[in-house]
């Protein structure tokens, strides 16, 4: 048999369904306000989230290595909302369980390579704050407006390869035993295991990308922050030790709002209940990006700067035109 012949045969074998259907949270009382409390969260994300960036993007002074980092992530927890959210509203609360095998994927793709890379942006901001702390007199010569958009261009193509590698296996499997996703939305691991042919390569996956976007960022963030203390035991002035700790808070923040519930999940495994893994990982995933613009405005000094810029100059104009 030619290798095109074989190739035909095994691709006629693969049986895909039309639609699927997310079981997300059936069984749980009361669920309805969870919707209603998903759709205010999802509002304040996009206010929040495009209040940063539009701020980032007017304010000159906020034109720094730093914010271009703090814009990606503005721009991911945006995005990653917006590929979230809607979906699970509409599923959920409108009854609309069923979605295409093409729809499937599509939400697969664009949900996962949000989160990738907002866990990969905390750690570029972990670099940031490292390199700020430890060599504060080479800062500027190490990062860059240009190095900062170079690493963050590298993220977004790296994420994107990867995750479409695990989207693109699941094309490769047979589901002839259910079309059932035990998840709210068209998850990896819930989804591979419909399979009825060999899932090995697809488990694998399953495996390893958590390793690559969840578990090496926790640990580069955890090396950063470990040269962080021992740069600050060696600073003499006691004040000068608290303001270099100060600069680091709303970041630490970020990071634990994120990983926490993902990792507790993680290290939970099959122990944890369904109805309660749902929940847990569906609010790790819309609570981070409502909170950073908030986190960030509330404890970064110069944010809170560009704000009262902001202030005043559209309170002058107001007054320059009510005097007209």
């Amino acid at each position: 048999m030619s290798p095109l012949n074989s190739i035909f045969l095994q691709n006629a074998s693969i049986v895909r369904p039309d639609f699927f259907f997310i079981s997300g949270f059936a069984g749980i009382p009361h669920i309805e306000y969870y919707y209603i409390f998903t759709c205010f969260v999802y509002v304040l994300t996009l206010l929040g989230n495009a209040f940063v960036m539009f701020m980032i993007y007017t304010d000159h002074c906020l034109h720094s290595p730093k914010y271009i980092a703090v814009f990606n992530l503005a721009l991911c927890d945006l995005c990653g909302s917006t590929a979230f959210i809607p979906p699970l509203i509409d599923t959920f609360l409108f009854n609309s369980n069923l979605i295409s095998f093409e729809a499937c994927l599509a939400d697969m793709f664009f949900v996962f390579l949000f989160i990738a890379l907002q866990s990969c942006t905390l750690a570029l901001l972990s670099y940031d704050r490292c390199v700020a702390i430890c060599f504060p007199l080479r800062y500027n010569e190490i990062v860059t407006s240009k190095s900062i958009l170079v690493i963050t261009a590298t993220l977004w193509i790296f994420a994107a390869i990867a995750i479409f590698i695990g989207v693109i296996f699941i094309t490769t499997l047979s589901f002839c035993k259910s079309t059932v996703i035990n998840s709210y939305f068209c998850d990896y691991g819930p989804t591979a295991l419909l399979a009825c042919n060999d899932n090995t390569p697809i488990m694998v996956i399953n495996w390893t990308h958590p390793i690559i976007i969840l578990w090496c960022p926790v640990l580069f963030i955890t090396g950063t922050y470990i040269c962080i203390g021992r740069a600050l035991l060696k600073i003499a002035a006691a004040s000068e030790r608290l303001k270099a700790m100060q600069t680091c808070t709303s970041h630490l923040i970020l990071v634990c709002v994120f990983y926490l519930p993902m990792c507790i999940s993680k290290a939970m495994g099959p122990s944890m209940h369904q109805n309660t893994r749902i929940i847990n990982y569906s609010l790790s995933t819309f609570l981070p990006p409502v909170l950073n613009p908030i986190i960030y405005t509330l404890k970064t000094e110069e944010f809170r700067q560009a704000i009262k810029k902001l202030y005043r100059r559209e309170k002058m104009h107001i007054t320059v035109k009510m005097n007209e």
